[in-house]
């Protein structure tokens, strides 16, 4: 059993409790996490807490220095206001500081949410592409200032845990990571679940959107790359993407979730722009995402725990026990709007993938 006292701040939601299982699995059973305690979730017995506000770490520093704990884990950091306190209060304390970042720094992110309206960026995507000129990339000025995504931005945050004198970190970059607990509810919105319920004979998508290239993450794989961060001091002062092998089309993946559900129905291909708002896609896709994970298989052994079939087994039946509110499908309106495409010569009459 490894003696690394192991700190980890959140850790209580979606990949959080999958990189505790996995560390614990790998014989780091002294952990404690850091959180509101507000989310009920099956931990092992042995993971310690200490329950607070990350707002107010200097309430808690007397503890932390009690736990001297080898490795500080932020699984929680989304703007500048997060990560300052956990600088500010580690400094002293811990050797190593590990950040869950996210894909979205790259400048290909800005590319295809049209921020950026330069030439395409070259695949695939390593840890030295371009990062992103334009900050807070999710921006709304609709919405308070002080709103989530008035603020987010990983970009700064990468930046000053990487620059900071006083310790050694790793920062861990993402892809669109899905599995069960999912807030997001990701595959389920991916293949629109409730046509399966109706017996739907198809489904339209927006022709650019479907031969999309978008890297993507079985949550209990990206957990593991994590852990193996965490753990491995080889990993300190490294960047790492963690991303699947294979980087296939977004016609390719719900294709593959309509086969595991054994959906008898066809896919649609329509050409952009010709789709509602609420079905079209708002994104510049001939910019494709295709994230290469060569230094984390190679510098610290990663590698898939489960087939991408497995994952997708795995996913949907939790989806499919958990649909989200709010999501019905208007089975008569997609009807009238075929026809009203089919009328106008945008799709043929016997067009499917």
């Amino acid at each position: 059993m490894s003696k690394i006292k192991l700190l980890i701040i959140g850790g209580t939601n979606f990949i959080g409790p999958y990189v505790i299982h996995h560390l614990h699995a790998m014989g780091y059973h002294d952990i404690t996490l850091f959180h509101r305690g507000k989310t009920e979730v099956d931990l092992p017995p042995t993971v310690k807490h200490i329950y607070g506000d990350k707002m107010h770490l200097d309430q808690h520093k007397a503890a932390f220095k009690l736990l001297s704990p080898d490795v500080v884990v932020d699984m929680i950091a989304y703007t500048e206001a997060d990560i300052e306190p956990v600088l500010h209060t580690f400094r002293d304390i811990t050797k190593r500081l590990v950040m869950i970042s996210s894909q979205d720094v790259y400048r290909a992110y800005a590319v295809v949410r049209q921020a950026d309206k330069g030439p395409l960026e070259p695949m695939p995507i390593s840890e030295i592409s371009t990062v992103r000129n334009n900050r807070y990339p999710y921006k709304d000025p609709a919405k308070d200032p002080d709103d989530w995504c008035n603020r987010y931005d990983k970009i700064p945050l990468e930046e000053m845990v990487m620059n900071d004198p006083y310790l050694s970190a790793t920062v861990v970059r993402l892809p669109a990571v899905y599995g069960p607990n999912d807030p997001q509810h990701r595959l389920y919105h991916y293949f629109k679940l409730k046509p399966l319920h109706d017996e739907r004979p198809y489904i339209l998508l927006d022709e650019g959107y479907a031969n999309w290239l978008w890297s993507h993450g079985y949550v209990e794989d990206v957990a593991y790359g994590i852990a193996l961060a965490i753990t491995n001091e080889r990993a300190a002062g490294r960047l790492y993407n963690i991303a699947e092998l294979q980087t296939r089309t977004m016609l390719e993946f719900i294709q593959a979730i309509g086969n595991q559900l054994n959906w008898q129905g066809k896919f649609i291909q329509v050409p952009s722009g010709h789709l509602p708002d609420e079905l079209g896609i708002p994104l510049r896709t001939e910019q494709n995402i295709i994230v290469e994970s060569k230094r984390i298989r190679e510098e610290l052994g990663y590698r898939e725990i489960f087939s991408f079939k497995e994952g997708l087994k795995k996913t949907l039946e939790w989806e499919l026990a958990h649909q989200p509110e709010g999501n019905n499908h208007v089975v008569e309106k997609d009807d009238e709007l075929l026809s009203e495409l089919r009328k106008a010569g945008i799709i043929g009459a016997d067009q499917n993938s």
